[in-house]
């Protein structure tokens, strides 16, 4: 007899009821099981008796905002995070997206789009949470200064050999850099790398990611020697 596999669950936030029942009710009925929360206080409640799969977070809510919850998120649980977000709200986008925030998709939501990008995040999530429980050592390692990225358990050590915490994209973004060493790569291409060709074409979301991974993997990020950036051009990992 063949194990049933439990369906992810997913828990919407948005204070607006109408979209978060209708959000709900279409990932409900693409296999998900879902619960949702119309305030922080409710997700926090929620979280007390559950570990959801991913979080679907709109970040404009009275009380407590969707900043303050996706920090609250990285903090506390293992899950994906992805921010439902208004249009132009680039500053709190790149905000979330520096918190750890796995994707994002502006309102209003298109419902296929919407289920594609979280089945993507679940994808490559699903691929870390398997990897971090592989044995260490066991796999492909690129070093990145002072850092080792172990390819085969998708996962980052520092120099003492403990864990440091990477979101599924840095990873991605991290193994691309380790396929193209000494190689510039635009932005374009980077994201073509990681598999992120959907985010918006003239979206600096990437220079976010750098950003973030500079303050993981260089001893002064401020003046980056591992992922430099090639002026009009692009990024470039040098490989010594």
């Amino acid at each position: 007899m063949t194990e049933e596999k439990t369906p992810p669950q997913v828990i919407v936030v948005d204070d607006e009821e109408d979209l978060r029942e209708t959000i709900s009710e279409y990932l409900g009925l693409h296999g998900f099981d879902v619960q949702s929360a119309g305030s922080g206080a409710e997700l926090r409640d929620l979280l007390d008796s559950c570990e959801p799969n991913l979080v679907l977070l709109d970040l404009r809510m009275p009380g407590e905002d969707g900043l303050s919850l996706a920090r609250f998120l990285r903090q506390h649980h293992d899950c994906a995070i992805v921010m439902l977000t208004a249009a132009g709200e680039v500053v709190d986008r790149v905000v979330g997206l520096e918190l750890g925030a796995d994707d994002y998709i502006p309102k209003p939501a298109d419902l296929r789009e919407l289920l594609a990008r979280i089945k993507a995040v679940l994808r490559r999530s699903a691929r870390s949470n398997h990897a971090s429980a592989a044995p260490p050592g066991g796999g492909k390692t690129i070093r990145f200064g002072t850092c080792v990225l172990d390819v085969d358990t998708r996962s980052l050590s520092d120099a003492q050999g403990d864990r440091i915490s990477i979101t599924s994209m840095e990873f991605d973004l991290l193994q691309a850099f380790a396929e193209h060493p000494n190689r510039v790569l635009s932005r374009d291409q980077l994201l073509d790398y990681a598999h992120h060709r959907n985010w918006e074409p003239f979206d600096r979301s990437i220079d976010v990611r750098i950003a973030r991974l500079r303050r993981k993997i260089e001893e002064d990020p401020g003046n980056p020697k591992v992922i430099t950036t090639v002026r009009g051009a692009g990024y470039m990992f040098l490989q010594k």
